[in-house]
């Protein structure tokens, strides 16, 4: 199993986890942003970028935690700082269940914790994005930020648009693992301080989510961002760059 990453800047180690059926490329916005303090440790999750593909086996976000350990292995680091968007928030949130040692501070951006109380996106939100036309891709564009930013912004978008070099069968089993996601009865045992970030105006992940992140994930902070889609971290970057920094700044890593 080869799970590829890369490491870029210098400061306390700051793991990356990026949202479903995307590689290590949809940190590249804003991952100056995040180097310029943190040695950023960005991973191809299984089936995306360089990694090996689907095995037959059954992927799963807490799979994915195991293996974004493997990555903090392989680079020699004991403990990181967390940040996962989408359903690398997700998975962020089996890495602190599952290994608290190895996680510092956390930042889950546009995600849930799953389970029955979860709102998900809704057939109209969703039906759009079926089939790789250009139409379906500008659905997918305007589910990630507004029309606005995306005329101002040409291709701005397209780094977190999903990665063209996936199979058709690697998106389905990152499809499943993410619409599988629950970790909403074992919330409780993240010790990690925890922000949670999210845009007032995401249908693809609703707001409400974060609300159960931040009910179920004691001290944790809430920031919103008025009017942001799902990629709230590129339409209001500055800002949500800077609340990431702030936090981990606020609670340095502890090494074992």
């Amino acid at each position: 199993m080869s799970i590829p990453f890369d490491v870029v800047g210098d400061g306390e180690p700051l793991l990356l986890l990026a949202g479903q059926a995307n590689s290590r490329h949809w940190w590249d916005p804003v991952r100056d942003d995040l180097a310029a303090r943190h040695r950023t440790v960005a991973l191809d999750a299984l089936g995306t970028g360089a990694s090996t593909p689907p095995d037959g086996a059954e992927y799963s976000t807490r799979r994915f935690a195991e293996d974004a350990v493997a990555v903090l292995d392989a680079a020699g680091i004991d403990r990181a700082h967390v940040y996962g968007t989408s359903m690398g928030g997700k998975v962020a949130q089996w890495l602190a269940i599952d290994h608290p040692d190895r996680v510092g501070a956390l930042v889950l951006g546009c995600t849930t914790p799953g389970g029955p109380l979860a709102l998900v996106a809704g057939r109209e939100v969703v039906g759009p994005l079926a089939g790789p036309t250009a139409a379906a891709r500008r659905s997918l564009a305007e589910l990630m930020v507004t029309p606005a930013w995306l005329d101002r912004h040409p291709g701005g978008a397209d780094a977190v648009l999903g990665d063209p070099t996936m199979t058709q069968a690697a998106r389905r089993v990152h499809r499943i693992a993410s619409a599988r996601h629950d970790a909403s009865a074992a919330l409780g045992r993240i010790g990690a301080p925890t922000l949670v970030l999210h845009g007032t105006d995401d249908a693809f992940c609703p707001t409400g989510n974060a609300d159960l992140l931040v009910a179920g994930i004691a001290g944790a902070a809430l920031q919103l961002f008025e009017g942001a889609r799902h990629a709230y971290f590129l339409e209001h970057r500055a800002a949500a760059s800077a609340a990431v920094l702030a936090h981990l700044a606020t609670h340095p890593r502890r090494t074992r």
